[in-house]
């Protein structure tokens, strides 16, 4: 365990837990305010009930994750300076794609379900 000694023992780990304490803080900070903002944005129906609520979800997640790339090429080509927000956007697109793959499991789920009924 030469290597956690090498950071400042136990006291370089709780700052890093610390840290990582902070950033899943400011991500969640960053989800409630993206949950609050789509009462202000024009919304256009891309389609009827779940269908549609489905694309709209998936749409909200590429762009997520399409922002987030571009911060980090931004951030490589030395654009941009702030690592927070690059990490942020980088944390809020794991988030939002790990989402989707919990809906699409229970989706499959629930499709294996009703498959199995006996009519």
């Amino acid at each position: 365990m030469s290597g956690v000694s090498g950071i400042g023992g136990a006291g370089g780990l709780q700052q890093i837990l610390a840290m990582r304490q902070q950033i899943i803080d400011r991500s969640n900070l960053l989800q409630q305010v993206k949950d609050a903002a789509p009462a202000t944005q024009p919304t256009e129906t891309q389609g009827d009930g779940f269908a549609g609520a489905l694309k709209n979800a998936l749409d909200g997640v590429s762009a997520t994750q399409q922002k987030a790339s571009a911060l980090s090429a931004a951030y490589e080509r030395g654009e941009e300076t702030d690592v927070a927000k690059v990490m942020l956007a980088r944390q809020e697109a794991g988030v939002a794609f790990e989402a989707t793959l919990q809906v699409r499991n229970r989706l499959l789920s629930a499709y294996q379900d009703i498959m199995r009924m006996g009519v």
